[in-house]
């Protein structure tokens, strides 16, 4: 039991150590538990060989977690809407990625037909966690290729349930491809048709009852006896853990619990998927990593390049360039659903212990490099296509004695507005790729970028320019936005807004030459205004005669 604890201490210090610094390169956490399980594995002698089915018994149930928050978010609604989109792009990205892989690894590679299905069908998917958390943090969710990199993803992770149904009836033997097939539309069948009709009555009824006691430990008690109960259930009828908690999470969506059912369980979902990636970095052998990393590099580069390809054309059938290349960049990697596909074919003996392990060390891999592509999305769509408004990468522009504007939400398109009727040449800056292409839709000069990085100060000519107006709300930005601009250019005319005199106090520090107090202003307004209508109503009352 010592042992134990003492391996569970380091193992939780040690993944802290490498969070911390991996995050400093917004490198994911999920690499740092792997590293984690990789450097434990090797600490305590492990090698791959150790009687580690606990642990991976509690990670498949991170993967468990998972699918059920996925389940939350695909109401039918939301499918609904997006219907097209997702069921469209997302199925032949996922179909054509497949059988062009599956071809490749069968006749080039020469690899069994099962093996060859289970990686084409693994490296068809994506990194839903990575990707879609790059997206939400740039605001690039709301932008035309973020909206069709997130539908393919919708579908990816929809796919992920056939996939690992298919391998659980694979490692079957005795079944031919068709009877696969039958039994899993039949069974997959019979499941829904059983979950959404008693089982729904049952989940309902369940989060009704508990949530009338307002206590939440039985709230929270009531929503793990629902994920472990269906994923029991789907798992002792041939399926996987996943599918019931994947349904039971759809099935709670469409309830009025669903947001807080998603919030209470997210920190145990990070936690047991912490353990599911940990146990995966176990299995990894580093000297044979390091003496093949060539041939891991190779294979990735290979299915990364089949599926950017695939991307690019399907997207640009019906969108421009530069939103296919970016969508190709967001979708080219191996996602993190790989490490389960391969962690059960291996235990399912469908791939070999060697084949397995190697394919994970490819995931890994991907894993690694996909936060620095999606990080520089930008810079890497440049190198194929000019990105109008970047404007970090734009040629300097030709203008001088101009305001730069920066930010535009409501404020500052009124600023915008106010200039444009006063003939004022003006630009805007704005972190918010699409109040920069609402901007341009009205005819201004925007570009996307961050006024904190010198060659955005050298391209906006910011030197040259009479004023630079910052309606950015956060003060911490402000600080650094204008930090940075008289670092550049000490005698830059910067015009603030603030909200508070402690704001104010915070920027004492700063050469700014003017602080505009929004609540000041707006109650001098008041004040006029109210003067105003006092004089209209003293000359509209009729003179009295004596």
């Amino acid at each position: 039991m010592d042992s134990i604890l003492i391996i569970i201490a380091i193992s939780l210090a040690i993944a802290s150590i490498i969070n911390i610094i991996l995050t400093k390169f917004s490198i994911s956490h999920i690499v740092g538990y792997i590293i984690t399980g990789t450097v434990i594995s090797n600490l305590f002698d492990f090698n791959g060989s150790a009687n580690l089915s606990s642990l991976e018994l509690i990670g498949e149930f991170g993967i468990v977690f998972l699918m059920f928050t996925i389940g939350l978010e695909m109401s039918f609604t939301k499918l609904k809407k997006l219907r097209k989109i997702i069921f469209i792009n997302g199925f032949f990205q996922v179909v054509v990625s497949s059988i062009i892989i599956f071809l490749i690894a069968f006749y080039l590679v020469k690899l069994d037909t099962t093996s060859a299905i289970i990686i084409a069908l693994a490296f068809s998917l994506s990194s839903t966690a990575i990707v879609v958390t790059y997206l939400k943090r740039s605001k690039d969710i709301v932008t035309p290729y973020g909206e069709k990199t997130v539908a393919i993803l919708i579908f990816q992770d929809l796919a992920v349930i056939p996939i690992l149904l298919l391998i659980g009836f694979l490692a079957k033997e005795g079944l031919s491809v068709a009877d696969v097939l039958l039994k899993t539309s039949v069974y997959a069948c019979l499941v829904i048709v059983f979950m959404f009709t008693l089982g729904k009555k049952i989940i309902e009824w369940l989060l009704h009852f508990s949530s009338r006691a307002r206590m939440e430990e039985m709230f929270l008690g009531s929503v793990l006896t629902i994920v472990l109960g269906a994923s029991l259930l789907a798992h002792e009828m041939g399926f996987t853990y996943s599918l019931g908690a994947f349904i039971a999470g759809m099935i709670i969506a469409e309830s009025q619990f669903h947001v807080k059912v998603e919030s209470d369980i997210a920190s145990y979902k990070d936690l047991l998927l912490g353990a599911f990636f940990f146990s995966i970095g176990t299995k990894i052998d580093v000297l044979y990593f390091l003496h093949h990393l060539h041939l891991v590099a190779a294979v990735l580069i290979s299915a990364m390049l089949v599926k950017a390809i695939v991307v690019y054309f399907l997207i640009k059938h019906e969108s421009n360039k530069s939103d296919s290349i970016k969508s190709a960049f967001a979708l080219c990697q191996v996602g993190e659903f790989s490490f389960a596909i391969f962690a059960l074919a291996t235990n399912q003996n469908l791939l070999s212990q060697e084949l397995g392990g190697f394919l994970i060390l490819v995931t890994v891999l991907s894993m690694i490099i996909t936060p620095f592509m999606v990080n520089n999305i930008y810079k890497l769509a440049a190198l194929f296509v000019t990105e109008f408004f970047e404007s970090d990468k734009i040629t300097p522009v030709v203008i001088d004695h101009h305001t730069v504007i920066c930010g535009f939400d409501t404020l500052g398109r009124i600023v915008a507005q106010e200039l444009q009727k006063k003939n004022k040449k003006f630009l805007i800056i704005s972190d918010n790729l699409q109040h920069v292409l609402v901007a341009r839709n009205r005819g201004y000069n925007a570009y996307f970028g961050h006024l904190d990085k010198q060659p955005v100060l050298e391209s906006l000519k910011v030197e040259l320019s009479s004023n630079i107006i910052l309606t950015v709300n956060s003060i911490r930005n402000i600080k650094i936005i204008c930090e940075s601009v008289l670092d550049y250019y000490p005698e830059a005319n910067l015009i603030v807004k603030i909200n508070s005199l402690d704001e104010k106090e915070a920027l004492a520090d700063l050469a700014i030459r003017s602080f505009v107090h929004a609540q000041h202003e707006t109650a001098m307004l008041l004040v006029k205004h109210s003067e105003i209508n006092d004089e209209l109503q003293t000359s509209s009352k009729p003179l009295v005669s004596s």
